[in-house]
């Protein structure tokens, strides 16, 4: 043993006392795309639209909470990055219902409704739509649903990343107030042949859809959460047109 290494400090491990979280469900959606539901050790009360940070040896990451602040346990919709990239998420991957996670007690984020706005346009990709779940879904528990003008666009490369279509188009259905437009990137590729929706990258059709639904400068909120390639491209073009602009952005681990 060489002085350098008597004299080195053992590195602390600064996530040992943290707060546990069981997952008590996990549903496997696609081969790199998959839910989980959390239950903390602790109290864990968070806002619609933030994140929390969970762990697995010592490795953590932010993930956006889909589930809303009434209901029991937290749901995370989290994407596969494999190794070199990713870090955590094949961690996360192979993880089973009854395995634990750390997480930080507190939410965190600022990417939450503004009730400022009457008009609220929400683009995503794959699991960026997550907050906006959060969102509705606080609305409606809270029977404040009626009262904003909510616009989701979610953009995927394949039919089958849209986890929470079903989820959304029912909140289309049932409030008028409530639009949600699924758009595939891909739509030549074998996976999509079925899909007979929208067309084209999330972030390409957005100054389409401003227009088509007729919603201005003065009282729209435009919302960008998911790949920052896209995010960066809304920002771009919604400061062309001078509309306001929040945005929330994750590296995918």
């Amino acid at each position: 043993m060489t002085i350098e290494e008597t004299n080195k400090k053992p590195r602390r491990n600064v996530t040992a006392n943290l707060p546990k979280a069981t997952i008590v469900r996990k549903q496997n959606v696609t081969h790199d795309l998959w839910l989980i539901w959390l239950k903390p050790d602790v109290s864990f009360g968070f806002k619609p639209g933030q994140y929390c940070t969970i762990g697995v040896d010592e490795i953590e990451r932010p993930y956006s909470i889909a589930s809303s602040p009434d209901e029991d346990l937290i749901e995370l919709f989290i994407e596969l990055v494999p190794k070199p990239d990713g870090v955590l998420t094949p961690l996360l991957y192979d993880l089973n219902e009854g395995d634990q996670v750390t997480i930080r007690p507190r939410a965190k984020g600022i990417f939450t409704l503004d009730q400022n706005y009457t008009n609220h346009l929400m683009v995503s990709t794959v699991t960026g739509v997550a907050p906006y779940v959060s969102m509705l879904r606080d609305l409606e528990h809270n029977n404040n649903l009626s009262d904003a003008k909510i616009y989701v666009i979610e953009g995927a490369s394949f039919s089958e990343e849209f986890v929470y279509d079903k989820e959304l188009e029912s909140f289309d259905s049932r409030y008028p107030n409530v639009t949600f437009v699924p758009t595939v990137s891909r739509p030549e590729d074998p996976k999509n042949k079925e899909w007979t929706g929208t067309t084209g990258r999330a972030n390409e059709i957005v100054e389409r859809y401003l227009q088509e639904f007729g919603l201005l400068r003065e009282d729209t909120l435009v919302y960008a959460c998911g790949h920052p390639g896209m995010i960066e491209d809304v920002k771009e073009r919604m400061d062309r047109l001078d509309f306001p602009f929040k945005e929330e952005r994750f590296w995918k681990d």
